[in-house]
């Protein structure tokens, strides 16, 4: 079952960014944490030298599915500490331009492998980068 988008009033932070030349400029946040030169991967053409959107949604992705995941532990009375969680994005061409995959893998060691692909099926109901995703790029979980 789907889940209900939230509306201007339940939010409760937003982030701000903003992007100078694309894939080969500079992205930095309102609040200056975050400041980075981004430049598309040598794979793809480019230098390589700074970071690119692929691996921020990477980060972005792996932080907060851990955090989904911890949320499901708590409810299922599960041990995740210790773990660790790794998104894979990858970029390729489409029929209309290019398109993402998305795979992520976790290492809980404190559960069984049984349990921990539970968790980590639950996580991604609830976490909301998997919601945003959903139906718009395969996401495999690992």
């Amino acid at each position: 079952m789907p889940s209900t988008p939230i509306t201007p009033s339940d939010v409760v932070y937003t982030a701000v960014a903003t992007a100078q030349n694309g894939r080969d400029g500079r992205v930095a946040t309102d609040d200056g944490r975050l400041d980075l030169v981004v430049n598309p991967p040598a794979a793809m053409g480019g230098s390589g030298t700074g970071t690119n959107p692929e691996q921020l949604f990477a980060a972005g992705y792996s932080a907060c599915f851990q955090g989904a995941l911890a949320v499901v532990a708590r409810r299922e009375n599960a041990d995740v500490s210790g773990s660790t969680v790794t998104a894979k994005v990858g970029i390729g061409s489409n029929d209309d331009g290019f398109g993402l995959l998305v795979e992520i893998s976790a290492h809980l060691p404190a559960v069984d492998r049984a349990t921990a692909r539970d968790l980590l099926e639950k996580a991604h109901q609830v976490c909301p980068y998997s919601k945003a995703t959903r139906g718009n790029i395969t996401v495999t979980l690992a």
